[in-house]
């Protein structure tokens, strides 16, 4: 109980720093009225197709705002083929629909493939606990994010989105676009931020092994229970991870500090206000 009553403190505590820092790297990059009235159109040229997607989704429990992967991929054009031999709405190559059952010649079907989209988007997000993720993985394949997830040492979309494809990368720019135009983006950064919080939340409470850590320079201003207050980290954790850190401020005035890989965006971006709280404090 009190286990589960400190998970609580902590996420609570931890939310809105981490949402705070998500919407930084994760934004629409185009919020520009001519993209907006862009998406908006396409979505009211085609408001029968947009009702039943909308409707499909909600019916097994998914966000509305999942519509706007349609409107990415395809326009909501049930005959559309691309250059790689994706068809209809929701672009299926023929494995991926297959995957589901839905045969090759029924790709260009609005009622089967929304259905199939739909289990497939389901089961993604069961994998990743965030819609960012799921966008990605439904554009360039669960593969490649796990070989994502390996060369940047984490599972947090704004750590190893830069080892996925460009088309990838666009595609959930794209997505937060959308997202935006449709006034449903900050529930997609938050439902990022969510699981974010879980995330490193469960990996510091099961103290997991090995954990992926970066490194920055810090002078002897830093205070290092201000750093461990503001990032909500535990004191003895800091440590650990910086076993000499204390004795090179010392004697040299800075010193490296490693974080965790998905925490030092956080650090990076309060890192001057950090610093001030350290001065004063002292």
């Amino acid at each position: 109980m009190k286990s589960n009553l400190k998970s609580i403190i902590l996420a609570t505590a931890f939310l809105s720093c981490s949402q705070f820092v998500s919407a930084q790297f994760l934004s629409a990059s185009d919020t520009s009225e001519s993209s907006v009235r862009k998406y908006k159109n396409i979505i009211e040229a085609n408001r029968e197709i947009v009702t039943f997607i909308e409707y499909s989704m909600v019916e097994r429990g998914l966000p509305k705002h999942l519509r706007n992967l349609a409107l990415i991929e395809s326009h909501f054009n049930r005959n559309i083929t691309s250059s790689a031999g994706a068809v209809g709405v929701w672009q299926f190559m023929t494995a991926h629909a297959n995957q589901y059952g839905l045969t090759e010649d029924r790709r260009n079907d609005l009622y089967r493939s929304t259905k199939t989209a739909a289990v497939s988007l389901k089961n993604l997000y069961k994998k990743y606990n965030n819609w960012v993720t799921v966008v990605a993985a439904y554009n360039c394949g669960e593969g490649n994010i796990a070989k994502a997830m390996q060369a940047a040492n984490s599972t947090q979309y704004h750590v190893f989105s830069k080892y996925l494809p460009a088309e990838t990368i666009n595609h959930v720019k794209k997505y937060l676009n959308a997202c935006y135009a449709t006034g449903e983006l900050s529930s997609v950064l938050a439902n990022y931020s969510d699981s974010r919080t879980m995330s490193l939340l469960k990996a510091r409470e099961n103290h997991i092994p090995g954990i992926a850590l970066s490194e920055t320079e810090i002078n002897a201003g830093f205070k290092l229970d201000v750093i461990a207050e503001e990032l909500k980290i535990n004191m003895n954790d800091l440590l650990s991870w910086n076993p000499e850190i204390v004795s090179n401020l010392e004697a040299d005035g800075e010193s490296k500090l490693f974080l965790p890989t998905d925490v030092m965006p956080d650090f990076l971006m309060r890192k001057n206000s950090i610093l001030s709280k350290s001065i004063r404090s002292k």
